[in-house]
């Protein structure tokens, strides 16, 4: 059994030695250091935090785990081997979401049910359940405590926190207990991006939210709870508990953190994916390769019809924070399998001034000037067949880049969404 000790790598012993914050003093207890900057010693993740209790938030509990690969402590150990090493917590099974949750399966795919071979704990196939089915997983596993615990990259249309939200209205059903294990979003507070709308939401935006949120998600969690859960129909909110992150300064990113990084997904690498995935994302929905099948997805845009002027174009426009290398690549799979594509690699030179949704929008603006750029279209969603759609919130993205708007114009469309969404998530945030 690794030692209490070992649990605490990395210097965090100094750090945990406070009191556990509350909801209420979390944002004091999470402000980054002088400079603004949080430095990786002062970045406690609320898993660490619980762990150097000897989980006591957990005990008396049956638990149910929703995690994946990200789910580790500082030292790397995976806390559901440090649960199940503890001997004191009753562990009723795991939930693996999209990819699994050991994460060897690709995207749009899980692993199926299987029994662990570390822990003997059964994993049970949460991809793709809805509320109900997450219910019927939970009350099978015989939990009465379901814990989050995923990094997620903040933003709409990345799976994870729609699993976390079925598994809260499924928890409320049930009269379980939640609680998130909170990780620092990679990418930042910044809000940004089309709102939602109620009839193009999906497995890549299952409610209204804006798309690059700026919300850990312990926050989102909180949100969820106060103003979603309760329009799920009767039985009001779920019992919410948020382990809350020390030392996190919610204007930095992940590069500042020094925390270890582990792939989300099998196409999130690094931090620097994350930070251009809240806007390249888009590129999922045209006939472009978003750069899956390279060794830098979501930073490598192309397609075999695009030619040295898209970097040109791009580099003239002299976005905030970002330039665009001239660049050729082969897919291994995924769309242009095997064909040689033109485009760009992104290099974001400044993180903090570099926003990634309107560097999408330029992108698709210059990429609409080939004749050979289309939308991809989806044959089983004859009402809704641009996933474009789904990824933006509705048809409006779509319909201004067809029709020469230009970027300003573009964005400008969804300003006052995101300061409404500001507005509303105010009261739900933890850091400041």
């Amino acid at each position: 059994m690794p030692s209490r000790r070992s649990l605490l790598a990395g210097g965090a012993a100094a750090a945990l030695a406070a009191p556990l914050a509350s909801p209420a003093t979390a944002a004091s207890a999470a402000d980054g250091p002088s400079g603004g900057r949080s430095r990786g010693r002062d970045v406690v993740p609320g898993a660490d935090v619980a762990a150097a209790r000897g989980w006591s938030v957990l005990r008396g509990r049956r638990v149910g785990v929703i995690s994946n690969p990200t789910g580790v402590l500082r030292d790397a150990t995976h806390i559901v081997d440090s649960m199940a090493a503890h001997g004191e917590l009753d562990i009723a099974g795991v939930f693996g979401p999209e990819h699994g949750f050991r994460g060897s399966a690709q995207a749009g795919e899980s692993e199926p049910e299987f029994t662990d071979p570390r822990t003997g704990l059964t994993v049970y196939d949460a991809y793709g359940a809805n509320a109900t089915r997450m219910a019927e997983l939970f009350t099978r596993a015989g939990a009465d405590t379901i814990v989050f615990d995923i990094q997620d990259v903040g933003v709409r249309y990345y799976t994870y926190i729609w699993t976390m939200y079925s598994a809260m209205v499924a928890a409320r059903s049930i009269g379980a207990r939640f609680v998130v294990l909170d990780r620092p979003n990679p990418i930042g507070r910044r809000a940004d991006g089309p709102l939602m709308t109620e009839e193009f939401t999906s497995g890549v935006g299952a409610e209204v939210i804006v798309q690059q949120h700026g919300m850990t998600v312990g926050e989102l969690a909180r949100y969820f709870n106060g103003e979603l859960l309760p329009k799920e129909g009767p039985g009001g909110t779920v019992e919410l508990e948020v382990v809350p992150v020390r030392g996190w300064d919610p204007y930095s990113t992940a590069h500042e953190h020094g925390l270890p990084w582990v792939p989300p997904s099998p196409n999130m690498p690094t931090p620097d994916t994350a930070v251009v995935y809240a806007g390249t994302g888009y590129f999922e929905g045209t006939n472009l390769s978003e750069g899956r099948g390279t060794t830098r997805p979501f930073e490598l845009i192309g397609a075999p019809y695009l030619d040295h002027r898209y970097s040109d174009r791009l580099n003239a426009r002299k976005l905030p924070g970002v330039r665009f290398r001239e660049g050729y690549f082969v897919p291994t799979f995924g769309k242009h399998t095997g064909t040689t594509c033109g485009g760009v690699q992104i290099h974001v030179t400044d993180p903090r001034r570099y926003e990634p949704v309107t560097t999408a929008v330029a992108m698709l603006v210059e990429a609409r000037r080939y004749d050979a750029f289309a939308w991809r279209q989806d044959a089983w969603d004859t009402r809704r067949p641009f996933w474009i759609d789904k990824l933006s919130g509705s048809p409006r993205l779509r319909g201004m880049v067809d029709a020469g708007k230009d970027v300003d114009e573009i964005t400008a469309a969804w300003r006052e969404e995101v300061r409404a969404f500001e507005r509303t998530r105010r009261a739900y945030l933890l850091y400041r």
